[in-house]
């Protein structure tokens, strides 16, 4: 009781959280410690999902679910720690190009969900189960049930996501991407009703192209979001990302490679905006675009930071939500 009771009074109402990538899933594991699970739920991009040794790969729902259940590889920040790799290294012997790092414990769980999947659940169901048996509480939830795949537009032809990102190490410049499959998506009911009643969302520190973006996309979402207090923690801090391949996007793109840049990416829809120290003087620009700035340290590089960011996170909601009630 006495922890659920410090949980609530850093913020009484519900969040929506939107993540993807080793930063998201670290942020939701630091709101995760501090929001019971009635308070919190996590909403993950499936853009990045694919087909690999005829299982189905959610990179960046299993990296938030083995965050969350802490058995994540601290090294990597995905993967299981006190991983072997034996499977792999086999299927290297026997000939297989295994480019795409799979360890035996995350087989396993490969292979639980494609039986599941194959019986006839819903990956919502799925990633509901998985979760359960990691013994995580909190919802995580797949963005839809029905399969978008992000496609890389490059010189050399169009590639899925995986392919660009890790067999080709982003190597190819990124002309654009799409969303293949989006017209047939929807989101599911679940995050459906997890927007309608947040309190706030917030957009964790993810790659806003291919983590953030193919969420936004689904029909309705925007919309939705649009009516809350909504604010993001730049996934680029003093012009850099510090995982994945944000900040070559951007450039490619023609796009300020900063934070200031992420905001104008997001501006017109979210209400605040998480900059590091060392971007404190981009402050003042942010605030231009009629986002509220917040200044903090924002690396998380133990599970403290995660907590410390979370509860600074929470505090900004706190005053913008109470800015709305203001309105």
């Amino acid at each position: 009781m006495a922890i659920n009771s410090a949980r609530s009074s850093v913020f009484g109402g519900r969040v929506a959280a939107l993540a993807g990538g080793v930063g998201g899933a670290k942020l939701a594991h630091g709101l995760a410690q501090l929001l019971t699970p009635e308070q919190l739920t996590i909403i993950v991009n499936t853009g990045d999902d694919f087909e690999h040794l005829g299982l189905t790969i959610c990179p960046d729902i299993d990296t938030v679910l083995y965050n969350l259940a802490e058995v994540n590889n601290p090294a990597f920040g995905w993967g299981r720690a006190d991983e072997s790799f034996h499977v792999l290294e086999e299927t290297k012997r026997l000939g297989h190009d295994a480019w795409f790092m799979l360890g035996d414990k995350d087989i396993a769980l490969h292979l639980l969900r494609r039986a599941m999947l194959d019986a006839g659940m819903t990956l919502t169901e799925v990633i509901y189960e998985l979760a359960r048996r990691l013994g995580v509480t909190h919802p995580v939830l797949p963005m839809s049930d029905q399969p978008v795949r992000t496609m890389i537009r490059t010189p050399e032809g169009e590639m899925p996501f995986q392919e660009y990102f890790v067999h080709r190490r982003t190597k190819p410049v990124m002309l654009g991407m799409r969303l293949a499959g989006l017209a047939e998506a929807r989101p599911t009911a679940q995050v459906r009703a997890a927007l309608d009643e947040a309190d706030a969302v917030i957009f964790c520190p993810s790659n806003p192209f291919v983590s953030i973006g193919p969420i936004l996309a689904l029909p309705g979402v925007r919309e939705r979001i649009a009516r809350i207090p909504t604010l993001v923690i730049s996934p680029i801090i003093g012009g850099r990302a510090l995982k994945g391949p944000a900040a070559k996007m951007m450039q490619e793109q023609g796009l300020e490679v900063s934070a200031l840049g992420v905001a104008r990416h997001y501006a017109g829809l979210v209400d605040g905006f998480v900059l590091d120290n060392v971007d404190a003087g981009l402050a003042d620009a942010v605030r231009a675009l009629g986002v509220t700035p917040f200044v903090t340290n924002a690396i998380m590089r133990d599970r403290a930071d995660r907590r410390r960011l979370a509860v600074e996170a929470l505090g900004f909601v706190k005053r913008l939500t109470g800015a709305a009630g203001a309105k």
